[in-house]
């Protein structure tokens, strides 16, 4: 199969990557934790999203926990010169599964060291600091502790290039003071707009906005504009959602994710579709009717 043009690049730090890359969390088991169903399938997905053009993905040492880490391993090392894996720290999970803060100054160098030995790598391009003070989204208070943690990480030649994960517009100044950032990783799709101005915003400043859940996450958009746009256009409604974030802002960068070939080829297609204008401002309107 020949490789798709992922819809332009985009800039992260000394990084140029592909609008459209991959999401490697569906590639645990359930709920995230413990392995895939499927371990050959899984590889499979990995190899063909690289395949077919992908050089961003996403992951985290607490997807599983280790296992997609180990996974992009196996799949992809030795990796390509042009292949930018980025990951995060900042949670861990416990014994049931459940979703945990891991703030302290140990904490995070830990899951550093862990994320660079379960990924085969001696420095991390991208490390975003996820915030865990709202299991439900962002919340207020400062993430300056937690952050100067990270950008000592980086001055010690561990990371290159650091993100932030699930943040305010107030947090993201307050750390900006400290190191630089090239990533924002929010929740943020067709019905979820609540980044629309800081979207912007980073925009101006050559940030990139990486939206998470682009397609609803664990629950998928559903909408009967999105649906009528796509049978209008002989596409999916997924595709027609990814195709307007790509559409939305120069600066945002899709990470869907999925564990099934097929549905990545699904995916990356969206990179080729058009939206015309009117279909455009019809889907705008999806959120205010949620």
């Amino acid at each position: 199969m020949s490789s798709i043009d992922l819809s332009g690049t985009f800039t992260l730090g000394d990084r140029t990557v592909k609008r459209l890359g991959y999401g490697a969390m569906q590639l645990a088991g359930p709920g995230v934790f413990g392995p895939p169903k499927n371990h050959g399938a899984a590889l499979a997905v990995l190899r063909e999203a690289v395949a077919l053009g992908v050089n961003h993905i996403d992951t985290s040492d607490f997807y599983g926990p280790h296992v997609t880490n180990l996974l992009i391993r196996e799949a992809l090392a030795p990796y390509s010169d042009d292949l930018t894996i980025v990951t995060k720290i900042g949670a861990r999970r416990g014994a049931d599964g459940s979703w945990l803060p891991a703030f302290s100054p140990e904490a995070l160098t830990e899951a550093v060291h862990e994320n660079l030995r379960n990924l085969g790598l001696d420095v991390l391009d991208v490390v975003n600091l996820r915030i865990m003070f709202d299991a439900h989204g962002p919340a207020e208070g400062s993430i300056e502790a937690p952050f100067t943690v990270l950008a000592e990480l980086q001055r010690q030649g561990l990371v290159r290039h650091i993100g932030l994960s699930n943040v305010t517009s107030a947090q993201i100044e307050e750390v900006r003071r400290i190191a630089r950032i090239v990533c924002v990783q929010n929740q943020y799709n067709l019905a979820h707009r609540g980044d629309d101005a800081l979207i912007g915003k980073l925009a101006r400043d050559g940030i990139a906005y990486v939206p998470f859940f682009p397609l609803g996450g664990f629950n998928p958009l559903q909408s009967s504009t999105l649906s009528g746009v796509a049978q209008r256009l002989g596409a999916t409604p997924m595709q027609v959602a990814l195709a307007w974030l790509v559409g939305r802002a120069p600066n945002i960068l899709l990470i869907p994710g999925t564990s099934s070939v097929a549905h990545l080829r699904e995916n990356l297609a969206a990179a080729e579709l058009e939206l015309p204008e009117d279909a455009a401002r019809e889907l705008d309107g999806v959120a205010m009717a949620v």
